[in-house]
């Protein structure tokens, strides 16, 4: 390595090594190690006072910025091996969605789509960020969508993994936990016996069934990370299912033909083997976008395989950013 990625790579987040070496092998995420991430990202974490509440973020590197929007229920803990692959190369920064991991919105606060947006334009705006590359998943890579047509001059590349489409959102698959929301108990049904039961949440049936590959995952560590701060509090319960109910109806109806338009360079990777967005979507983004680079397909990878294969969101970066 080089002593300019020497120093890049060392500067914050040390204690994040040990949960960085299993994702540098291209591994899954191991438990001893999550559960060291799991205390750097507790005791590395910082917040932005904004408007919108106290945004909780976690980065490493340094130079141009890249920043990482997670998917739901979890929060930038999704990130953590991308971040140990790019920080050499990149300023990588991920914040915490309002309702979602350990951001502390402000009271009568939205947490839309629309307000995850203007809420990142705020917290870029309060660390001095002018631009960045938008690296999303799931229902992040939907406030990506937003983002790149409502601030086009900020965004440099875009890189979307399986997510919402105006065709596809939300997805089919979504419709029990939008009714359960609707009726207020979407946590209670869901995320509590997860976040008791680990072997339930990485069960066929579980969350980790429906969105890995990998049967041991997501790790203990992860499990607690993302669904602990969720359920702390009737409130917090409550946000969870406002975040919900901000995807229904489709927030992403009627942006096609702004999309059309959009000349953001854009890289497209998919796992194929996501049984909640439709395997159509990929290539509808990329009949569309003007300056896609193109699609990745992952054959075995399921809706969260950013988590589980780090090293293919580095790869694609990286040809994306040219460095």
């Amino acid at each position: 390595m080089q002593r300019r990625q020497f120093i890049t790579a060392a500067a914050g987040f040390l204690t994040l090594a040990a949960g960085g070496q299993a994702a540098a092998r291209g591994a899954m995420p191991q438990a001893g190690q999550d559960a060291a991430a799991a205390r750097a990202y507790h005791s590395n974490r910082r917040y932005v006072a904004t408007p919108f509440g106290d945004i909780a973020y976690v980065e490493r590197g340094a130079g141009p910025v890249a920043l990482f929007l997670h998917g739901f229920p979890l929060n930038s803990f999704q990130w953590r091996g991308a971040l140990e692959w790019l920080s050499p190369y990149r300023r990588c920064i991920a914040p915490d969605s309002m309702g979602l991991g350990f951001t502390r919105v402000a009271p009568g606060q939205g947490v839309t789509p629309a307000d995850q947006v203007e809420m990142l334009a705020a917290f870029l705006d309060k660390l001095g960020i002018a631009t960045v590359d938008l690296v999303a998943n799931d229902s992040g890579g939907a406030v990506a969508q937003l983002f790149v047509l409502r601030y086009p001059q900020r965004v440099r590349t875009l890189l979307l993994t399986n997510c919402d489409v105006e065709p596809d959102s939300p997805p089919p698959a979504l419709a029990p936990v939008v009714a359960m929301a609707r009726e207020g108990t979407y946590p209670d049904q869901w995320l509590v016996p997860w976040f008791n039961d680990h072997t339930l949440a990485r069960s066929p049936q579980g969350f980790g069934g429906m969105c890995f590959s990998d049967p041991t995952q997501p790790t203990d560590a992860a499990i607690e990370m993302y669904f602990g701060p969720l359920i702390a509090t009737p409130a917090r319960k409550a946000l969870v299912n406002a975040y919900t109910l901000g995807l229904d109806p489709n927030p992403l109806a009627g942006i096609e033909s702004a999309l059309r338009q959009c000349q953001v360079p854009t890289r497209i990777v998919w796992g194929m083997a996501d049984d909640i967005f439709s395997k159509d979507s990929p290539d509808y983004l990329d009949a569309i976008l003007p300056n896609s680079r193109g699609v990745r397909r992952l054959p075995k990878a399921k809706l969260f395989w950013p988590e589980e294969y780090p090293e293919v969101v580095a790869e694609e970066a990286r040809k994306l950013w040219g460095v």
